[in-house]
């Protein structure tokens, strides 16, 4: 008998005539580094048994594999798909020449009585145990990394915009004093400067609040006024106009200020009107990105309860709405729709990884809709409970694998694409820390 095939603990108590016929059985493969015993999503391949080598076992998470175990000589695995009939969960690769002994399913039938699957299924337990722990580590590292990916390019976009506005608004600033001193050169009577700054303070506190022209009526009226203010010798009106249009200027009020300041002042005033509403434009611009940033930042220490302790006493829709703001990235072309309860009262609980179910449920919607549909973010009181519904309208899931969704490394989606552990994270999050029910 092959002496390296005895050192193998699978068939240690076995006799030299059984371990014979069990060697008999199985095809004996020679592989060299690169063979693929089975793939993710694979469905059962067999058993195999090292016998000398080395089996790397690995498995998508995050769009990334991941090692998750590397096998020396008296190994076996493939007995998990076996046993359940369920898809490999993971890959598992030859990575220096071996030698490994394969039983296929008709073969393997042959060893269910003998004392191998005891071994096989204390085994098994283990290694779910020990790849799950490891495949909900890196679930929640991944987890982590696309809240982090997101957060970043929600924080670039208002920090871009506000580096831009403050690169702008130095030279900005230098211009509008030029013009001012050319406004101050002019001869213009009180009543001229009052009516000037009377049509400035106008303009600014209409420039906060008017509202945003579609870009066919905005262009048209910048066409408008540019060939108005041509005909009249403005220089550069092609970067007055637009300016003094997204400040919500009619053309009336244009040859009502060339009516009250006199034609041949007209360029200095709308020149230095054109200044004041680009450098009131980049403070609104830096102002408005800051508060975005505020919010976000807000956001991150609202999701997760930083600098609070485990347990606290939360408002659900707070956790939901600093979730969504996380997310925000993925949901750009989704509408969101809430429908709240705001009479639900404040509950104790685990607020951090409370927003951790929200995130992986709503994960979960976006996915199913490819990231366009609509969701729905619902809360109401049922009895003494609160009820959290997160809805898509997505496919669904098919009837016939609906009981399987809370089993672990059940996954409907394409290998790779998911662990399976989300909603049994989940599930477990609700049922066993948060006193919750699933369903």
């Amino acid at each position: 008998m092959d002496q390296s095939v005895r050192d193998i603990p699978l068939f240690r108590n076995f006799t030299d005539e059984e371990l014979a016929v069990l060697q008999g059985q199985a095809d004996d493969l020679t592989l060299q580094p690169g063979d693929v015993l089975f793939n993710e999503g694979d469905p059962p391949q067999g058993l195999y048994v090292l016998v000398d080598g080395a089996i790397e076992i690995t498995k998508m998470i995050g769009g990334q594999e991941t090692v998750l175990a590397n096998h020396g000589p008296g190994v076996f695995v493939g007995e998990i798909s076996l046993l359940t009939g369920a898809p490999h969960t993971a890959t598992g690769r030859v990575t220096m020449p071996s030698r490994v002994l394969r039983y296929n399913a008709d073969q393997f039938d042959s060893l269910k009585g003998s004392p191998i699957i005891q071994l096989m299924l204390s085994t098994m337990a283990e290694r779910l145990r020990t790849t799950e722990m490891m495949v909900q580590q890196q679930e929640k590292l991944s987890g982590l990394g696309k809240i982090a990916a997101g957060l970043a390019h929600e924080l670039n976009n208002p920090a871009s915009a506000s580096l831009r506005a403050s690169k702008q608004l130095a030279p900005k600033i230098a211009e509008l004093q030029r013009e001012v001193l050319n406004l101050a050169r002019l001869d213009l009577s009180d009543e001229q400067m009052e009516y000037l700054n009377e049509f400035q303070q106008q303009l600014t506190e209409r420039a906060s609040k008017f509202v945003i022209l579609d870009s066919l009526e905005q262009s048209d009226r910048e066409e408008a006024m540019i060939a108005w203010l041509e005909e009249r010798g403005i220089s550069e009106s092609w970067e007055i106009a637009p300016a003094l249009v997204s400040a919500g200027v009619e053309m009336e009020e244009i040859e009502s200020l060339a009516e009250h300041v006199g034609e041949e002042n007209l360029e200095p005033a709308l020149h230095w009107l054109e200044s004041m509403m680009s450098v009131l434009g980049l403070l609104r611009m830096i102002d408005s990105s800051s508060s975005r940033i505020v919010d976000l930042i807000q956001a991150v220490k609202s999701y997760s309860y930083m600098d609070q302790s485990p347990i606290q006493e939360v408002d659900i829709h707070e956790g939901l709405e600093s979730t969504l703001t996380m997310l925000g990235h993925k949901l750009k072309n989704i509408e969101v729709r809430r429908e709240y309860d705001r009479s639900l009262p404040r509950i104790t609980v685990f607020g951090s990884e409370l927003n951790q179910v929200w995130t992986n449920l709503i994960d979960n919607a976006v996915d199913a809709m490819n990231g366009q549909g609509t969701l729905v973010v619902r809360t109401k009181r049922e009895g003494d409970r609160i009820q959290v519904e997160i809805q898509d309208n997505g496919p669904g899931i098919p009837p016939e694998v609906q009981t399987r969704i809370f089993e672990p490394f059940f996954t409907t989606k394409p290998v790779g694409k998911g662990t399976g552990l989300g909603l049994d994270i989940t599930r477990r999050m609700v049922a066993d820390n948060q006193r919750g029910r699933t369903g």
